[in-house]
């Protein structure tokens, strides 16, 4: 049987058993994709029942000829692993050789972020007189200010926003489920789009619930998101690689800077883990001191000395 239907059948696995979501669907096949390409093509040919764990080291090897970073080559890992889990569970292969496979250090990167006066030039090169900028406004405003992942803006519907309330209901990664706070300029942007441009665009039934969508009626595809704050990121005349995740890293990191606790910093972001949020502590040289200053029993003791 070719390797096309066991990625085939990869995919149905993790899509409805694991039920992850289709961009990590996607990444994990791509990876797999790439690893057939590998091993089957003119020079040679192999079986999937035929790797070794020396035939995976080869492959890394060929990464890091390719100049393939650490923190890919590790996803690359991850997909290879999850992808013979499969293949153990369906009885194709009877061992796997990938588990004996170590991650490269890949040590922690920093994520690049705005300041807050970036930011606020990014919304200044927004023209509000077009038939987009209000709608264009309000994406800043809401990645900025409720930390959305760029899917997660992309799939926000009118009601799954709770203007009462203030929140916003989000499905995350792993179609995980969390409220995050709706602030007042987020609110009022969204108010705007949706009652004085959105309600006049003709609407794909299909999309009606959509907050965001293109001029045809449906829902913004993430790389018109990118598109969109890649030109004003020229615009504003910014030398960084801006992108909707930046907005997410800028809402983190200016919440950890104002003191926002790391645990509701967690749950705003929707991290599975702790450690993951923690990154941001990195960014304020200050926190950790002040935290320890603060909370610390012996630093509380010292003011009675």
């Amino acid at each position: 049987m070719s390797w096309n239907v066991y990625i085939r059948g990869y995919k149905n696995y993790l899509q409805i058993e694991k039920s992850l979501s289709n961009n990590t669907v996607d990444a994990y096949c791509r990876d797999i994709i790439k690893l057939n390409d590998f091993f089957n093509n003119d020079e040679v040919t192999k079986k999937i029942n035929e790797l070794s764990y020396q035939d995976f080291q080869n492959y890394l090897s060929h990464l890091n000829k390719q100049k393939i970073n650490a923190r890919s080559q590790s996803r690359v890992i991850s997909s290879i692993r999850s992808f013979f889990k499969y293949l153990l569970l369906e009885k194709i292969v009877e061992e796997n050789p990938s588990d004996l496979l170590e991650n490269p250090k890949t040590g922690k990167k920093l994520p690049e972020f705005l300041t807050i006066k970036e930011v606020d030039e990014l919304v200044q090169q927004i023209d509000r007189s077009k038939a987009d900028g209000e709608r264009n406004l309000a994406i800043i405003e809401v990645l900025y200010g409720c930390g959305l992942r760029v899917t997660e803006l992309i799939e926000l519907k009118i009601s799954e926003i709770y203007w009462k309330e203030g929140f916003v209901r989000v499905i995350g990664k792993g179609n995980k489920e969390r409220l995050v706070p709706l602030g007042k300029i987020a609110s009022k942007h969204l108010k705007v789009y949706l009652n004085e441009v959105r309600i006049h665009q003709k609407l794909s039934n299909e999309f009606i619930d959509h907050v965001f969508l293109n001029k045809n009626g449906k829902k913004l595809s993430r790389v018109m998101v990118f598109k969109i704050i890649k030109r004003l990121t020229e615009l504003a005349g910014i030398k960084k690689n801006v992108s909707p995740h930046t907005l997410r890293h800028s809402f983190a990191t200016h919440l950890v800077e104002g003191g926002a606790d790391l645990r509701s910093v967690q749950e705003m972001l929707g991290h599975q883990s702790i450690t993951t949020t923690e990154i941001y502590t990195h960014l304020d040289k200050n926190y950790l001191k002040q935290s320890i200053l603060d909370h610390h029993p012996l630093e509380k003791t010292k003011m009675d000395w």
